[in-house]
């Protein structure tokens, strides 16, 4: 259950916006094995000149960035698959993104069952009344 907030250079672009989200809700479901249906991403565009690398802005650098945070449960995904998935996605948003300063970064916060859900109910819960469901 990904909750997945891309920050992005540039103006907002709507378009823009829309092909970045179907490229990294395909990445968090091929890479990661998330489910597609409960992935949510929100997308912010803030102007290459409100955005500083090494006190210079974007604008300055005539570059492009992003900053992408995702939160996913605890223990549900192997380093490899983390590793992969931040190299995919680098590698997927600087070719939509052009000329991207290596100085992009990808954030994938773990969250504990106990402290993470939707519909009002934990993760925990939830894998809880699977499992008995199942039995």
């Amino acid at each position: 259950m990904p909750a997945i907030h891309l920050k992005v250079s540039g103006e907002e672009n709507p378009a823009l916006a829309q092909e970045l989200v179907k490229t990294i809700s395909i990445l968090t479901k091929e890479v990661l094995n998330k489910k597609s249906e409960i992935t949510v991403v929100t997308v912010s565009f803030i102007p290459n000149y409100l955005w500083f690398v090494n006190s210079q802005s974007l604008a300055e650098l005539n570059q492009n960035s992003f900053f992408l945070t995702i939160k996913i449960s605890d223990s549900t995904n192997l380093k490899d698959d983390k590793a992969k998935f931040i190299e995919r996605l680098h590698l997927s948003l600087a070719s939509i993104l052009g000329n991207l300063h290596p100085v992009s970064y990808t954030a994938i916060e773990e969250m504990k069952a106990d402290a993470y859900g939707y519909e009002g109910l934990t993760i925990e819960y939830k894998i809880i009344n699977n499992k008995i469901s199942k039995a």
